[in-house]
């Protein structure tokens, strides 16, 4: 759920993962094992990318459809 998430509002806001991973100060890599579901991220890691997506961390978790706000 995590992971789909993360990558829908990532694209939805253009941003590519390295991108991202600046923004949120995480490496690329994590970022993409995050969207391939290879590792769960921790609460401060979930902070720091609505941040850098300037979403609410509820986006992230969402069972339905991600809202961008």
């Amino acid at each position: 759920m995590v992971a789909r998430n993360l990558r829908l509002l990532r694209q939805a806001g253009g941003l590519s993962q390295e991108q991202l991973a600046d923004r949120a100060g995480l490496d690329r890599n994590y970022v993409g094992k995050l969207e391939r579901e290879e590792n769960s991220p921790t609460v401060d890691t979930l902070e720091a990318l609505a941040v850098a997506l300037q979403i609410d961390v509820e986006n992230l978790v969402r069972r339905d459809q991600p809202l961008q706000s």
